[in-house]
Protein backbone atom coordinates (compact mmCIF):
# COMPACT_ATOMS: atom_id res chain seq x y z
CA UNK A 1 0.00 0.00 0.00
CA UNK A 2 1.46 3.54 -0.86
CA UNK A 3 1.92 5.58 2.06
CA UNK A 4 -0.20 8.92 1.53
CA UNK A 5 3.20 11.59 1.35
CA UNK A 6 4.31 9.24 -1.48
CA UNK A 7 0.48 9.39 -2.66
CA UNK A 8 0.82 13.18 -2.79
CA UNK A 9 3.75 13.24 -5.62
CA UNK A 10 1.23 11.46 -7.92
CA UNK A 11 -1.87 13.82 -6.65
CA UNK A 12 0.19 17.37 -7.72
CA UNK A 13 1.33 15.57 -10.87
CA UNK A 14 -2.76 15.11 -11.61
CA UNK A 15 -3.22 18.81 -10.63
CA UNK A 16 -0.44 19.81 -12.74
CA UNK A 17 -1.89 17.94 -15.91
CA UNK A 18 -5.37 18.98 -14.77
CA UNK A 19 -4.22 22.76 -15.36
CA UNK A 20 -3.17 22.09 -19.05
CA UNK A 21 -6.61 21.05 -19.94
CA UNK A 22 -5.92 16.94 -19.57
CA UNK A 23 -8.56 15.56 -16.93
CA UNK A 24 -7.82 11.79 -16.70
CA UNK A 25 -5.16 11.55 -14.41
CA UNK A 26 -7.66 13.72 -12.00
CA UNK A 27 -10.48 11.35 -12.81
CA UNK A 28 -8.37 8.34 -12.30
CA UNK A 29 -7.49 9.52 -8.58
CA UNK A 30 -11.22 10.46 -7.99
CA UNK A 31 -13.76 8.32 -5.94
CA UNK A 32 -16.54 6.04 -8.20
CA UNK A 33 -18.23 5.14 -4.71
CA UNK A 34 -20.43 7.40 -2.32
CA UNK A 35 -19.89 9.65 -0.60
CA UNK A 36 -17.95 12.23 -2.47
CA UNK A 37 -18.36 16.13 -2.62
CA UNK A 38 -17.22 19.23 -4.40
CA UNK A 39 -16.77 22.40 -3.38
CA UNK A 40 -15.34 24.32 -6.28
CA UNK A 41 -14.12 27.60 -6.85
CA UNK A 42 -17.05 28.61 -8.51
CA UNK A 43 -19.03 28.46 -5.37
CA UNK A 44 -20.82 25.23 -6.03
CA UNK A 45 -21.18 22.58 -4.26
CA UNK A 46 -21.83 19.13 -6.35
CA UNK A 47 -22.78 15.77 -4.17
CA UNK A 48 -22.40 12.06 -5.63
CA UNK A 49 -19.46 10.77 -7.09
CA UNK A 50 -20.98 11.03 -10.79
CA UNK A 51 -21.84 14.38 -10.40
CA UNK A 52 -18.11 15.28 -8.91
CA UNK A 53 -16.31 13.53 -12.04
CA UNK A 54 -18.00 15.25 -14.31
CA UNK A 55 -17.61 19.01 -12.85
CA UNK A 56 -14.09 17.51 -12.76
CA UNK A 57 -14.01 16.73 -15.86
CA UNK A 58 -15.94 20.11 -17.25
CA UNK A 59 -13.48 21.82 -15.38
CA UNK A 60 -10.33 20.88 -17.03
CA UNK A 61 -11.42 21.44 -20.26
CA UNK A 62 -11.30 25.13 -19.71
CA UNK A 63 -7.75 25.16 -19.98
CA UNK A 64 -5.13 25.26 -22.52
CA UNK A 65 -2.25 23.57 -22.98
CA UNK A 66 -0.28 26.12 -20.82
CA UNK A 67 -0.66 25.43 -17.02
CA UNK A 68 1.08 24.53 -13.88
CA UNK A 69 0.38 23.75 -10.82
CA UNK A 70 1.92 23.90 -7.42
CA UNK A 71 0.94 22.69 -3.84
CA UNK A 72 2.01 24.92 -0.63
CA UNK A 73 1.02 21.84 2.17
CA UNK A 74 0.50 23.80 5.12
CA UNK A 75 -1.11 19.77 7.04
CA UNK A 76 -1.18 16.68 5.88
CA UNK A 77 -1.86 13.29 7.93
CA UNK A 78 -3.28 9.67 7.50
CA UNK A 79 -4.45 7.47 9.21
CA UNK A 80 -5.66 4.15 8.64
CA UNK A 81 -8.13 4.08 5.36
CA UNK A 82 -8.28 8.03 5.85
CA UNK A 83 -5.82 11.03 5.47
CA UNK A 84 -6.59 15.03 3.83
CA UNK A 85 -4.33 17.51 2.82
CA UNK A 86 -4.52 21.30 3.46
CA UNK A 87 -2.99 24.27 1.81
CA UNK A 88 -2.42 26.40 -1.04
CA UNK A 89 -2.35 25.26 -5.06
CA UNK A 90 -0.64 28.08 -6.64
CA UNK A 91 -1.32 27.73 -10.72
CA UNK A 92 -0.98 29.41 -13.67
CA UNK A 93 -3.47 28.78 -16.43
CA UNK A 94 -4.58 29.20 -20.06
CA UNK A 95 -7.40 31.07 -20.41
CA UNK A 96 -8.75 32.29 -23.80
CA UNK A 97 -4.91 32.43 -24.90
CA UNK A 98 -4.39 34.15 -22.27
CA UNK A 99 -1.54 33.06 -18.53
CA UNK A 100 -3.89 33.63 -15.76
CA UNK A 101 -2.65 33.31 -11.89
CA UNK A 102 -4.86 31.40 -9.82
CA UNK A 103 -4.00 31.03 -5.76
CA UNK A 104 -6.75 29.03 -4.02
CA UNK A 105 -7.12 27.59 -0.82
CA UNK A 106 -7.63 23.68 -0.75
CA UNK A 107 -8.73 20.94 1.50
CA UNK A 108 -8.84 17.30 0.00
CA UNK A 109 -9.69 14.43 2.11
CA UNK A 110 -8.90 10.69 0.32
CA UNK A 111 -9.93 7.22 1.40
CA UNK A 112 -8.47 4.17 0.64
CA UNK A 113 -10.46 2.28 -1.30
CA UNK A 114 -8.93 -1.37 -2.79
CA UNK A 115 -5.46 -0.23 -1.48
CA UNK A 116 -5.37 2.91 -3.15
CA UNK A 117 -5.96 6.21 -2.65
CA UNK A 118 -9.32 8.48 -3.69
CA UNK A 119 -10.27 11.77 -3.76
CA UNK A 120 -13.75 11.79 -2.31
CA UNK A 121 -13.90 15.51 -1.24
CA UNK A 122 -12.06 18.84 -2.55
CA UNK A 123 -12.71 22.12 -1.03
CA UNK A 124 -11.28 25.01 -3.34
CA UNK A 125 -11.38 28.53 -3.53
CA UNK A 126 -9.50 31.72 -4.08
CA UNK A 127 -7.22 32.75 -1.87
CA UNK A 128 -7.51 36.74 -1.15
CA UNK A 129 -4.44 37.19 0.82
CA UNK A 130 -1.80 35.86 2.74
CA UNK A 131 -1.05 36.53 6.95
Amino acid sequence: MTRFSEFMKQRESAASAYCRGEGDAVLALSTVRKPAGFFGPDGKAVRGPEPVRQAYEAGATQFGKDGESQFEVYQAAEGGDIAYWSGLQRAIVELNGRSVPVDLRVTELFRREDGEWKLVHRHADMLKSEQ
